[in-house]
């Protein structure tokens, strides 16, 4: 090749229509792919993800654009791709990362990955990341909760829409029970808004990447927890008084309240995690003292 030229096989050197044309492939729709086709937003996305050093595992790499300043800021990078017929290309057009060590390609299922498991004994800080496929956000928002003591940090990039739920606080229009779950975990910021032109092939809507770090002092998504939670909100406008009558008799509920200091007269969009986590101790404790039925 002369000065200047690029290696035709080189992913970060062509867009991604040109790549997959050039594997007689096009985007699965089934997979819900679409292709970050921006180089500078990628690498701003690698600086948001990884700051110095330490190990990005990304799920869903695809053709390799984010992996590629992934492994410019990283000492190690993960890369997880469902789809066995990119897998191959991404092993060849980033050979030299795999043979020096600094890359790892793992074909596989990114919801059904062991994340602690995959980052055990790899150098720390320790990194999740990924431009996610729209119809598995909210389970890949669920690996990364339950991983969340193995990790540093996690960048996601997610639509538009789901950022705003991810970030909303307690009696705003976009707050639900997923900003609840995920903000047990996590304090969730949205440093970048990603339109749609970005991507190849384009969707229908923006994109925000949300970093979420992990709590200094997490709150337990017990049982109980989630139990509150789901049922506060899957009645938005019911008091919780009534939102919460199925879980245990009016009066366990009305004294756990009154100690975890909740008014059963406001609704589920005006509690934060906290609150929700008190009222799921006293909870709890009222159903471990209720007298047990006797057997006739």
């Amino acid at each position: 090749m002369g000065l200047g030229e690029r290696d035709p096989r080189d992913v970060g050197a062509e867009s991604p229509k040109g790549a997959l044309g050039r594997l007689g492939l096009a985007p699965k729709k089934h997979f819900g792919q679409c292709f970050l086709a921006d180089r500078g937003i990628a690498a701003r996305i690698a600086e948001l993800t990884a700051p110095a050093g330490g190990t990005v595992l990304e799920l869903g790499a695809g053709l390799g654009a984010l992996t590629r300043p992934l492994l410019e800021r990283a000492e190690r990078v993960i890369a997880v791709e469902r789809d066995r017929d990119l897998v191959p290309e991404l092993r060849t057009a980033l050979g030299e990362a795999v043979s020096a060590g600094g890359l790892t390609v793992v074909e596989a299922d990114a919801k059904a990955i062991d994340v602690a498991a995959l980052l055990a004994g790899q150098p720390a800080p320790h990194a999740l990341a990924g431009n996610l496929p729209y119809q598995i956000t909210g389970p890949l928002l669920t690996l990364a909760t339950r991983a969340a003591r193995h990790l540093d940090r996690v960048a996601y990039l997610v639509q538009l829409e789901v950022a705003a739920r991810l970030t909303a606080r307690p009696r705003e229009g976009d707050y639900g029970a997923l900003s609840v779950f995920v903000q047990a975990a996590f304090d969730v910021d949205r440093p970048l808004v990603v339109r749609r032109g970005a991507f190849y092939p384009q969707p229908n809507v923006d994109s925000a990447l949300v970093v979420l770090t992990p709590r200094s002092a997490p709150i337990e998504e017990t049982e109980t927890f989630s139990q509150l939670v789901r049922a506060a909100f899957a009645g938005r406008r019911k008091k919780l008084g009534n939102a919460w009558k199925g879980l245990s008799p009016r009066e366990a509920l009305a004294s756990a309240a009154s100690r975890a200091g909740i008014d059963l007269e406001r609704r589920g969009e005006e509690l934060d995690a906290s609150a929700f986590a008190r009222m799921a101790v006293e909870l709890d404790v009222e159903r471990s003292t209720a007298p047990k039925a006797v057997p006739r």
